[in-house]
């Protein structure tokens, strides 16, 4: 048993400026010369990014859907060990999950697995009294979820906050905690696929101008000593990672602009199993490192389709590693990347590697999202048939098949239902639409590393 001190931070809703109020401070925390452990729920690259960008450490994700309470206990303790203060940004409302009527993959349910306290995220920009009855319904709706704070965003002045502040105390002994002002330069963009990456932010000093406006509004001391309120915490045993057998491999990892969507446990777990993670990037650099196998993650491959298409030789490159027997595992857009060409929102079209003959074609109205389960139908680079492994989808294009195309795994969602097929497979070259956290499956990692030392053999041997 120990002591983590550690605070959920959720939301009443979507869009309410949880992660605003996070960034906010973890800066602010940070500032205070504290070392802060980033954590986000649900299957969420953008918001990690931010958090690490403020910390300087990875941000871990935790999911009740994808990973279970076992394994977010684990992850949780192994990264918190050595930090001051943990803070866990939530996602949507509260409450929700992967289902109406249930808790499964809510924030609600991590809170619950970490016993931790909750500092909810109210926005204030246009209530007084109401805001009591809103932190009293979300503070009883659960008795097992301890709503211990409230921080109240885009609230005009110090007068507006002392309302929402009185009306909250009358009725709750929720600890109003501060609050931060209605402010369009306290605000990340966003696009199609939620705010804008941290390595996108460029030296606008966000991060700074957040510090300083929670250590002028929000009481840090009061968020502190809800963090060590925290109950003593047991977490589960590590599961064993398990070790593919033979000699290290190096795999090379798409890291830049368009491809930067990877759970650090998911390159973790790869190492354990004997790989060695070597970086490079599609968009910019014209030759691949020394390499047996590629792990195209996702990102955004569509925003920069025209570079991407210019760089001729990195796109010859990939097609001729996988021509000479290298295995290349790709997600998402890195699955895009790996089609004939992207065709993007403004309806240009651009020359993609041409592995598989397809076209990825952007719609606004062909958003996909949502848990998925992959198992596979055939063996592959994932295992043998049967194996399963949970992830999620979240993109906005589909594929346009120019000839015929081959599926290694069946689809599901969180429910069970169908969802149709997954893994295009083209000889040695394995790529979802899913992104998998491997931590759900530890088969996966052992599977991908032995397929990279089998991709160095028949590329020693020169056999495709």
């Amino acid at each position: 048993m120990r002591h983590y001190p550690r605070l959920v931070i959720a939301g009443t809703s979507s869009g309410v400026g949880k992660t605003t109020a996070t960034l906010a401070i973890l800066a602010a925390l940070r500032e205070r010369g504290r070392l802060v452990q980033p954590f986000k729920v649900g299957p969420d690259f953008i918001d990690p990014s931010h958090h690490r960008s403020v910390t300087g450490r990875p941000s871990r994700n935790l999911d009740g859907w994808m990973l279970g309470a076992d394994l977010n206990r684990s992850i949780f303790a192994r990264a918190a060990a050595d930090a001051d203060i943990s803070i866990i940004e939530g996602m949507m409302g509260l409450f929700d999950g992967s289902s109406p009527v249930n808790e499964v993959g809510s924030t609600a349910e991590l809170a619950k697995q970490l016993n931790a306290p909750v500092l909810l995220v109210v926005d204030g920009s246009a209530m007084a009294r109401s805001a009591a009855a809103m932190v009293i319904g979300y503070a009883r709706f659960d008795p097992v979820v301890r709503v211990a704070g409230v921080l109240f965003n885009r609230v005009g002045n110090e007068g507006h906050y002392r309302l929402l502040k009185a009306a909250v105390e009358q009725v709750t002994d929720v600890v109003p905690v501060g609050y931060l002002r209605s402010d369009p330069a306290l605000t990340i963009r966003d696009r199609h696929l939620g705010l804008i990456l941290a390595l996108e932010q460029g030296e606008d000093q966000l991060y700074r101008r957040l510090a300083k406006v929670a250590l002028e509004t929000v009481d840090l001391d009061r968020i502190e000593a809800l963090a060590r309120s925290s109950e003593t915490f047991s977490a589960a045993a590590s599961p064993p990672v398990i070790k593919s057998i033979g000699r290290t491999v190096r795999i090379g990892v798409a890291q830049d602009r368009a491809f930067c969507f990877y759970y650090p446990d998911n390159l973790e777990l790869l190492e354990a199993a004997g790989a060695e993670v070597v970086t490079f990037s599609p968009l910019n650099d014209h030759l691949l490192p020394d390499i047996e196998m590629l792990y195209l993650g996702g990102g955004y491959p569509e925003l920069h389709g025209k570079a991407l298409a210019e760089n001729a030789a990195m796109r010859a490159a990939i097609k001729q590693f996988a021509e000479r027997g290298g295995a290349i595992y790709a997600e998402c857009g890195g699955m895009m990347y790996l089609t004939e060409s992207i065709r993007d929102f403004n309806g240009c079209s651009h020359g993609m590697v041409g592995i598989f003959p397809a076209e990825a074609v952007m719609r606004k109205e062909s958003l996909m999202l949502g848990y998925r389960t992959v198992e596979c139908s055939r063996r592959c680079m994932l295992g043998d048939i049967g194996v399963t492994a949970r992830g999620h989808e979240f993109h906005y294009s589909t594929l346009v098949a120019r000839g015929a195309l081959r599926y290694s795994c069946a689809l599901s969602d969180a429910g069970g239902l169908s969802k149709g097929q997954d893994g295009l497979t083209a000889g040695n070259v394995l790529a979802l639409y899913t992104h998998l956290h491997f931590a759900s499956q530890p088969q996966v990692g052992t599977a991908l590393v032995d397929a990279a030392r089998q991709s160095a053999g028949r590329m020693s041997r020169g056999v495709s």
